[in-house]
């Protein structure tokens, strides 16, 4: 098959996309099937969703995958260009002048570590920092972010080196699933910038009061990442790793056990 070839569908294939995934079949009956396609399929699959219609799925299986082409400023419905600097890197591109700057970071830059949990800036999963300041990039449009710096959890680490909120993350077990963990590692680097700054939250007692560096407790911790969720509940591990590298001083791992 040509490369550019888009490999036709069977009525039943057709069907089963329209069952299970009816928000994607314009698209898949355009272009084929895609990348992000196949492994919605394979996630239904391995629920077991499928069952009825496996050897549908089967043959879809092992059709290939149409190419990804590159979009046009044509091909583009109220597109704009953006030109901002991800990961130190500058990068230009059109998009939809609606299209979120998760979306963007995944779907047109290949940053697929943010995640995309809720979608409606309640999960905190796809917290990236532009110009210093923690956002949730899936309520903020990649069009605002044009002249700014986009840091993601891509961009942390130097080399092979880890960032020390990585490395802290990685020593107190921070995570489980690890969903959650860029989004958690993004908020707690930018978290550590605004103690410094002095920067008020929910419990400071006097936010009147404009001091300098901010020492944080556990509790002022817990407060500022609240807007990360974890359904791991590691929130111990990653209290105990965002106060290590904040103090400087190793932070005692403790475990419970229930006897």
């Amino acid at each position: 098959m040509d490369d550019n070839e888009i490999p036709d569908l069977s009525e039943d294939e057709k069907k089963l996309f329209a069952d299970l995934m009816p928000e994607d079949l314009t698209e898949i009956l355009d272009t084929g099937v895609n990348r992000r396609h196949f492994l919605k399929l394979m996630t239904l699959a391995g629920g077991g969703i499928l069952a009825a219609q496996s050897a549908v799925a089967e043959q879809l299986f092992t059709k290939p995958v149409a190419p990804t082409t590159e979009l046009t400023s044509a091909a583009i419905e109220n597109g704009v260009e953006v030109a901002m600097n991800v990961n130190g890197t500058a990068r230009k591109l059109t998009v939809d002048s609606r299209m979120t700057l998760l979306d963007t970071l995944r779907e047109r830059l290949d940053l697929t570590g943010s995640k995309k949990g809720c979608d409606h800036g309640q999960c905190g999963a796809c917290t990236v920092i532009v110009d210093g300041q923690r956002v949730l990039s899936c309520l903020t449009l990649a069009a605002s972010c044009e002249g700014k710096r986009v840091k993601t959890i891509e961009g942390l680490a130097k080399g092979t080196d880890l960032h020390p909120m990585q490395e802290a993350f990685l020593k107190h077990d921070g995570f489980q699933c690890g969903f959650c963990t860029p989004g958690q590692i993004c908020s707690a680097v930018a978290l550590i910038d605004e103690a410094k700054k002095g920067d008020a939250s929910y419990v400071t007692g006097d936010v009147r009061k404009k001091a300098g560096s901010v020492q944080l407790s556990n509790e002022e911790i817990r407060e500022r990442m609240s807007g990360n969720l974890c359904r791991c509940g590691a929130y111990p591990n990653i209290v105990a790793a965002i106060q290590e590298v904040h103090s400087g001083k190793p932070v005692e791992q403790t475990f419970r056990f229930s006897a």
